[in-house]
């Protein structure tokens, strides 16, 4: 079918979808109802699900960059005469496991130094960041912070023989995280995401005020694709599919169903991995797409090493979930 709209596959950057035409399925109700008041807040979903796009597109609603959201729901909702100077920090981009996580962070810290031409009196990465939250308060007012893949830096060493480094990155972290409870004043909005919640408590001790979203209801669909969804900002995708594999648009939908729509964070809305839905529309071929790229190595090699295989019907509580040992 010509005249497909462009699939972000690997695009996790809210400015380049919307200036390059990409299907964007409309999350900024959401963006909203956080991005509207003051608040520390946590969010964690499994790798390729969305969360660094949601990032992405609140630094470009705070730096106010309205042309980017024409047509979509938050467009005539938001004050965009009020800007806030943004602090975007990604870990996964961060050189750590070459140069060690604290010259890591520092790196990370003269890059924002040098978009927001500051430059820093001090010398270890604790007192830069607290440098950097209150020069840019002063100049602009109070602060935005976005941090993505918070955990990287220890999930990436919770094997055997690698425990003492993620310890040491989490102690490295801790002490990073500890800079926001004296920036408190001068930050409006704190949002954090990851994969993993064990840190919320190691590593985030300082921030009273933290918000978890992970199982907030009000929040379960904020990220991955609902079925409608699905079948409204998908339609022409769908029924390209239908004509190349000669089959019925409702024995299409139910074997997507079955194959990609399998996560939920309350029990009732049931959620398809972006990355999975797009690869199959792009490759229009049923493959576990979301398995072969966006899977934790370290939990497949803890199961290997546990020698534990068996996770069909598992039940647990909130308590398991509340579990931050490395």
């Amino acid at each position: 079918m010509k005249g497909l709209k462009k699939l972000p596959i690997g695009v996790q950057t809210f400015k380049k979808m919307r200036e390059n035409n990409y299907v964007y399925v409309d999350k900024t109700e959401h963006i909203y109802r956080l991005a509207r008041k003051e608040g520390v807040y946590f969010l964690s979903r499994p790798r390729r699900f969305g969360k660094s796009l949601m990032v992405s597109t609140f630094k470009e609603l705070f730096e106010g960059n309205r042309q980017l959201f024409n047509g979509l729901w938050i467009e005539d909702k938001w004050d965009w005469s009020v800007t806030r100077p943004v602090i975007h920090l990604s870990f996964a981009s961060l050189p750590y496991r070459e140069l060690g996580l604290a010259a890591a962070i520092k790196i990370g810290l003269d890059d924002l130094a040098e978009k927001h031409v500051i430059t820093f009196e001090s010398e270890s990465y604790q007192r830069q960041f607290f440098e950097l939250i209150t020069t840019l308060n002063q100049r602009h007012g109070k602060v935005v912070i976005l941090i993505d893949e918070y955990d990287k830096p220890i999930i990436d060493f919770l094997e055997k023989g690698k425990i003492a480094q993620a310890k040491e990155n989490q102690g490295i972290m801790k002490t990073f995280y500890s800079v926001l409870k004296d920036a408190e004043p001068y930050i409006q909005f704190l949002f954090i995401t990851g994969v993993s919640k064990f840190a919320k408590v190691s590593i985030f001790s300082d921030l009273n005020h933290l918000s978890d979203l992970t199982l907030n209801e009000n929040y379960a669909t904020a990220v991955g694709y609902t079925q409608e969804e699905l079948e409204s900002n998908f339609e022409d995708h769908i029924q390209d599919v239908v004509e190349k594999r000669k089959m019925t648009r409702e024995s299409l939908l139910d074997l997507m169903k079955i194959r990609y729509d399998g996560f939920s964070w309350d029990g009732q809305n049931m959620l398809y991995n972006p990355f999975g839905i797009l690869n199959f529309f792009e490759n229009r071929d049923f493959r576990n797409y979301w398995f072969a790229t966006g899977t934790p190595s370290f939990l497949l090699k803890l199961m290997k090493e546990k020698k534990v295989y068996e996770f069909e019907s598992q039940r647990v509580n909130d308590l398991f979930l509340e579990k931050y040992d490395l």
